[in-house]
């Protein structure tokens, strides 16, 4: 209780951070659009505000996931989110990756805490937009931050729009900053893959036994967590090893 009281106390601190920076995200969206080779920018609507995202169809598919960065990134970064939005086609899914809520360059774990609700009504519009385009199944892709975020959404909404989830590098947070609550996994009914590098954050690694435990509870016989060597959090030089064990989970789960 005392820790859980330090949390809490410590995220209130951080209190004057309450909206994401739309300058930075516009400036990023900006560049994003004009390097963009493969796939359609397409701008979703969240509340009042347009975001990026970028859909990439692969042939004839009814299926598809939606891809989230790490962050303070975009859509079509190249490590960890390129090689999944691009890739997965050939396996036979479209993809959609989404922009996320960005904080100013020196923003930490708690300051995005208070933002996480923004990301809700983003994750919303991203399965609506699949679903308009003839899609069954829709699995969610997190990476880093945007793990806190979709675990944040699934905690307020349930599972019921989608059919799985793939959290990378689960649990990263910043130095004295643990997590403000457990990630859901024992309450999901869906199919999840908790994939991360073996040279990822110490705090991802650490956490490693906690989550297994909570998605073993859940007790969804397609789970799984999986390792990929030589990575770091980033997958800096190993998107090939990323996608890879990522499809190849997909094709299992969901064949």
């Amino acid at each position: 209780m005392k820790i859980l009281l330090t949390v809490i106390l410590l995220i209130q601190l951080n209190q004057s951070v309450t909206a994401s920076d739309w300058q930075r995200e516009k400036r990023m969206a900006d560049q994003t659009v004009d390097a963009i080779l493969d796939g359609d920018p397409i701008m979703l609507k969240a509340i009042e505000r347009e975001f990026l995202s970028i859909y990439t169809e692969a042939d004839e598919s009814e299926k598809a996931v939606i891809v989230m960065h790490g962050r303070g990134f975009h859509p079509d970064w190249v490590d960890t989110v390129q090689p999944l939005r691009i890739g997965l086609i050939d396996y036979g899914w479209n993809t959609l990756s989404i922009q996320m809520p960005v904080l100013e360059k020196e923003a930490k774990y708690y300051d995005y805490v208070q933002i996480f609700d923004e990301a809700i009504p983003r994750i919303q519009a991203a399965i609506e937009y699949l679903k308009q385009q003839g899609n069954r199944q829709i699995v969610l892709i997190a990476h880093s931050c945007s793990v806190h975020m979709t675990m944040h959404y699934l905690d307020q909404h349930g599972d019921d729009e989608i059919d799985g989830f793939i959290g990378i590098g689960m649990g990263a947070t910043d130095y004295r900053q643990p997590m403000a609550k457990p990630f859901p996994l024992d309450k999901l009914s869906i199919p999840v893959l908790d994939i991360y590098g073996a040279d990822d954050y110490p705090a991802v690694h650490r956490l490693a036994a906690g989550r297994w435990s909570r998605i073993t509870q859940a007790a969804n016989h397609a789970s799984r967590q999986i390792v990929v060597d030589e990575a770091n959090h980033y997958f800096t030089d190993r998107g090939d090893a990323l996608l890879e064990a990522v499809a190849e989970w997909l094709g299992q789960a969901f064949n």
